[in-house]
């Protein structure tokens, strides 16, 4: 298996810049909503956190099959 070190360097920037988007725009906002998601239950949790790795996934799929 050959790892392509750049893509996956490139591909963890991104993900940094998409994580840190919404603290830059709504840093007052930031803290009421985490508080909000601590109080959530973990199978609300779970739920969100498995559809945004199937969301991630898709758009993953997408942007190969343009690149093909």
């Amino acid at each position: 298996m050959n790892i392509d070190w750049s893509l996956l360097i490139a591909a963890i920037g991104l993900a940094l810049v998409f994580e840190g988007i919404p603290y830059f725009l709504f840093a007052e906002r930031m803290p009421r909503l985490l508080t909000r998601l601590a109080i959530q239950p973990p199978k609300f949790l779970r739920f969100i956190g498995l559809a945004a790795i199937i969301l991630g996934l898709l758009v993953i799929s997408f942007g190969r099959s343009l690149s093909q």
